[in-house]
């Protein structure tokens, strides 16, 4: 049975749409009214507020913290400051992905790693031999998400530091209404954004304080639906959706590699030994099979298609998982990947993807076809190749220490 997360009595009494779903064995709310658009359009013309408290997270610390991280993830730790914050993934022995999250050093030897699934037993096995510590504080640490252009003037009224210096995929230890947080400018919806971590006695606390901030900035409290739709707009991978973990399948058709996946600027494979290092040296001088790319869908043929049938165009209207065939060839006979994921972009006004192809069609400019399937009839609509993200506005990354 899904437990509950610290702020779920607060969460459960505005869900309107009594739409759950299960997220590393919590309830998390799928969206909170009736409609998801509202939700959508706080993320990206005011902001939205996320209940994160699943994400598995863990204290690493003693005088091998370092070492320990810098064994099982692929970027160089020892170059990692206190106060800030690495996006990473971390490999098997054959450089496949077994999962991806953040780092941030929060002290000359403690760090806190956060993660899509359990990964205690995996970094224990790594710690053998060293002087290290780590904690499983995933119910000792509850977590929310601000995302959106208001995001920082809704968390200044509440703080007594200016939060306007503080860089992107950076840490600041604070306080906010009195409550002691560490805030990270961080965030998985590809805005500016920032999450919340404090100890959850102050969880419900925090949340109406919130709440009461944000109504001035349109603030709303915002569930997985929007937040799907964001990520694949900021062209974020997902795990089970994008990428299967590495440790969750025997088949090798179903691994993948962080090159294959967009990230290879996380791979330092100029550092000590790392888990999966020969392995991504050897796909590094090879050259790698497949790559992420996004994929942007033609809907006026894809109009066309819909009236051969007497129908209107329909466009999703929520973000699909489920893996569609990508084909080089409009007579479907040339498979080259497939996409894992899409949406209909409001903010766009495009029909998006991210899709995994054979790295001969992934330049930009490529003319590929995703197939749809509409009244049973599987048909291959063009789409274009394009650089990753499909959105990625300036105040993402803008940093302003004007008073």
């Amino acid at each position: 049975m899904p437990r509950e997360t610290p702020f779920h009595a607060k969460t459960a009494v505005i869900n309107e749409s009594y739409l759950w779903q299960e997220w590393a064995g919590y309830l998390a709310a799928q969206m909170y009214e009736l409609d998801h658009m509202h939700e959508y359009n706080a993320v990206r013309t005011a902001c939205g507020l996320f209940d994160v408290s699943p994400l598995c997270k863990y204290h690493i610390h003693g005088p091998d913290a370092a070492d320990l991280l810098d064994r099982v993830i692929t970027r160089d730790v020892h170059k990692l400051k206190v106060g800030q914050v690495y996006y990473t993934p971390w490999c098997d022995d054959e450089g496949k992905l077994i999962d991806d999250g953040t780092l941030a050093r929060l002290d000359d030897n403690f760090y806190r790693l956060t993660a899509a699934d359990p990964t205690a037993a995996w970094l224990e096995d790594n710690a053998f031999g060293l002087d290290v510590t780590i904690e499983d504080v995933t119910d000792e640490v509850a977590a929310l998400s601000l995302q959106g252009p208001t995001a920082r003037e809704v968390l200044q009224t509440l703080s007594a530091v200016d939060l306007r210096p503080l860089p992107f995929f950076h840490a600041l230890q604070t306080s906010l209404a009195n409550i002691p947080v560490t805030l990270t400018r961080t965030g998985y919806t590809g805005d500016l954004g920032y999450e919340i971590w404090l100890e959850p006695e102050k969880a419900a606390y925090l949340w109406d304080v919130l709440l009461e901030a944000g109504r001035p900035y349109q603030l709303r409290p915002t569930g997985m639906v929007a937040l799907d739709m964001t990520r694949i707009e900021a062209g974020l991978i997902l795990t089970d959706v994008d990428f299967i973990s590495a440790h969750k399948t025997m088949f090798a058709v179903q691994k993948s590699t962080p090159y294959e996946l967009g990230l290879g600027w996380t791979v330092k494979l100029d550092k000590p030994y790392f888990v999966g290092q020969a392995a991504l040296r050897r796909e590094k001088a090879n050259g790698s099979k497949e790559a992420l790319v996004g994929l942007v869908v033609d809907v006026n043929i894809l109009e066309g298609l819909y009236g051969r049938f007497g129908m209107p165009l329909h466009l999703p209207y929520e973000s699909w998982n489920d893996g569609r065939p990508v084909y080089a060839d409009s007579g479907q006979h040339r498979w080259i990947g497939k996409a894992s994921s899409g949406t209909w972009s409001p903010i766009l006004k495009q029909y998006i993807a991210l899709a995994r192809v054979q790295t001969q069609y992934a330049k930009p400019g490529t003319r590929l076809y995703l197939e749809e399937t509409i009244e049973s009839h599987r048909l291959a609509v063009p789409a274009v190749v394009v650089k990753l993200p499909f959105y990625e506005p300036a105040r993402k990354r803008e940093v302003s220490s004007e008073q």
